[in-house]
């Protein structure tokens, strides 16, 4: 179903939230499973979902979550998967020098290494039914990520960095998101969601951590640890208590 059509200039309030889906809570397992791709009976994964979508050149990807900077799909696929030149160790030569041999290690796109996904959120008050809305604006699946230094083995880890950035507006990607199933209920088979309609009613957990502000920066700039939670939770009340604070009774 296409969302409403909204005037700019009714929108009487807005904010943008940036949030982050945990794919280790036990609400929202259903983005992880299963593995495989697709499993026995056809399932996939939301990873393998998105992934099979920009292997085939369907879903236009970015790389920030403004959506301001496209990724040549082809490229990109070609790039992620491009083979690792590794040395390994394979014995001693007659003077007891190590002897090391060239292997070339494939790369393949791994859904298990998604554990986490980031979006990006309007919420507005519009001026014509005068009720609080969100929308789905980027979608972003997350990786543990490291650097590598030249010519070393040595690596730092840089953290959970997003692959490629989706705009869940776009036509094709809301068409790919409602074809494609999302089991929430292994129990019961029976009329489980499309993933469209999991974003557009927000079936998952997920917590805040980033509000639009004049410093552009996240929570996790200024606060750590439990303040930090403490400060999502915060913003989320106080988006949810300003379309309760417009009623007077």
């Amino acid at each position: 179903m296409p969302y409403p059509f909204l005037r700019e200039s009714d929108v009487a309030w807005s904010t943008m939230l940036w949030k982050t889906i945990d794919l280790n809570e036990l609400f929202n397992q259903f983005f992880y499973y299963p593995i495989e791709n697709p499993d026995r009976s056809g399932k996939k994964s939301l990873a393998y979902v998105l992934w099979d979508a920009v292997v085939d050149g369907s879903l236009p990807i970015y790389e920030d979550d403004a959506l301001t900077v496209p990724i040549d799909n082809e490229l990109f696929v070609r790039q992620y998967t491009r083979p690792d030149t590794i040395q390994l160790e394979i014995g001693y030569d007659e003077d007891d020098n190590e002897l090391y041999q060239t292997v070339i290690r494939p790369r393949e796109f791994d859904g298990a290494e998604i554990l986490q996904f980031a979006l990006r959120e309007a919420w507005f008050i519009g001026k014509q039914d005068t009720r609080q809305d969100s929308r789905r604006l980027a979608l972003a699946p997350l990786k543990q990520s490291y650097h590598k230094f030249a010519n070393t083995e040595e690596e730092i880890y840089l953290g959970l960095l997003p692959i490629f950035w989706v705009p869940m507006q776009h036509p094709e990607v809301r068409r790919l998101l409602a074809q494609n199933t999302a089991y929430t209920d292994m129990n019961n088979l029976v009329g489980q969601p499309s993933w469209d309609y999991v974003f557009v009613y927000q079936r998952y957990n997920a917590y805040i951590t980033k509000e639009s502000n004049r410093y552009t920066r996240s929570i996790s700039q200024y606060l750590t640890g439990e303040d930090a939670l403490l400060e999502s939770e915060r913003i989320e009340d106080k988006v949810f208590d300003i379309e309760n604070d417009m009623w007077e009774y």
